[in-house]
């Protein structure tokens, strides 16, 4: 079958010919319909050969949908032809963390070389895919799976976000969304479904601000050292209560602090890698700060209703998998429109 791999440190993803996968005790296997692009993605291939954590070559992908192929021996719950979603935080399955449902924070991942599909495992850009397990399989029915593959992390990874943020946004809050991306464009949408806040989008392309407007945001201002004093403006000079940085560069986390209220929540879930201050004197009388990573279980299962129920969609380009490098480079420049999404067998 053919797949898009990382294949060394520091090279461009590769369309290639790999074997077809087999299905062994208790696995399945999915024909991928549509997988998804991800700045994860390019995280990974920017990082040095003593940082990356896993071996190459890598079948990139860690967004996919697609319907089951085969069943392995002693899979249940799923049978051939069933369209499902891929659940991508896959942890050990017996800790307390995994038995809620809470496989993107098993601690025991790691140690015991659990990796997920994309991120160490063979992921979805390909034909095929291999899901060690039926519990990482969500069923989905009317909804295209173009629209529906960006949901298992561009719409999982800020719905967990906005979960952990909902007590600070009560009638009269505020939250500010920095980065009008994949995920942040799905976030101004959840804010506005399941909050009474006013959003405020940030970002420094006119273009993203005017999907930030197009999906609901109240306000969309340009992101930039002055901007927050112009939220303190908007909210009477107290800041917003709740703050969620898509960018996670050093200049966003001030910015992210600087806007924040007094016991304000602030979510650093970019992966532009820096850092926030933390400290007294440093943040505002209060302030938690979250890196929150993916969502749980649970949380895509209600992600798919949200959308079933016509409360949110993604922005899709779409390419075929011979496209996916050019979907990359696209991706790298800033010139992708929420979300890249890739047809293995399109």
């Amino acid at each position: 079958m053919k797949a898009v791999q990382y294949r060394s440190v520091g090279a461009a993803p590769e369309v290639v010919e790999v074997p077809d996968p087999e299905p062994g005790p208790g696995q399945v296997l999915v024909k991928v319909t549509a997988a998804g692009l991800c700045h994860s993605d390019l995280a990974l291939m920017h990082m040095t050969a003593e940082r990356l954590p896993f071996p190459l070559p890598l079948s990139l992908g860690h967004e996919g949908v697609g319907t089951v192929a085969a069943l392995g021996e002693g899979a249940a719950g799923v049978v051939v032809g069933d369209s499902v979603a891929v659940y991508g935080a896959w942890g050990c399955g017996v800790c307390a963390a995994c038995a809620a449902g809470r496989e993107n924070y098993c601690p025991h991942a790691r140690g015991l070389g659990i990796r997920s599909p994309g991120l160490g495992a063979p992921g979805a850009l390909a034909q095929y895919l291999l899901v060690d397990d039926v519990r990482h399989l969500v069923p989905f029915v009317g909804l295209d799976p173009v629209a529906a593959v960006s949901l298992t992390d561009a719409g999982l990874t800020p719905y967990h976000a906005v979960r952990w943020a909902l007590p600070a946004l009560v009638p009269g809050s505020t939250a500010v969304v920095i980065g009008v991306g994949g995920l942040g464009h799905v976030a101004i949408q959840l804010l506005r479904a399941l909050t009474p806040a006013r959003v405020v989008a940030l970002d420094v392309g006119e273009d993203k601000l005017a999907l930030a407007r197009e999906v609901g945001a109240h306000e969309a201002l340009v992101s930039d050292a002055s901007v927050p004093e112009a939220i303190r403006t908007l909210t009477g000079g107290f800041g917003a209560e709740a703050v969620f940085d898509f960018v996670g560069v050093e200049a966003t986390g001030r910015i992210a602090v600087a806007s924040a209220a007094a016991e304000a929540r602030v979510l650093n879930v970019g992966l532009g890698g820096g850092a926030m201050q933390m400290g007294f004197m440093l943040v505002p009388p209060g302030m938690s700060a979250y890196a929150p990573y993916w969502g749980t279980r649970g949380d895509l299962v209600e992600v798919i209703a949200l959308a079933q129920a016509g409360a949110l969609s993604v922005r899709t380009e779409i390419y075929t998998l011979d496209e996916a490098p050019l979907a990359y480079e696209r991706l790298a420049a800033g010139k992708v429109t929420g979300r890249a999404v890739v047809l293995p067998n399109g």
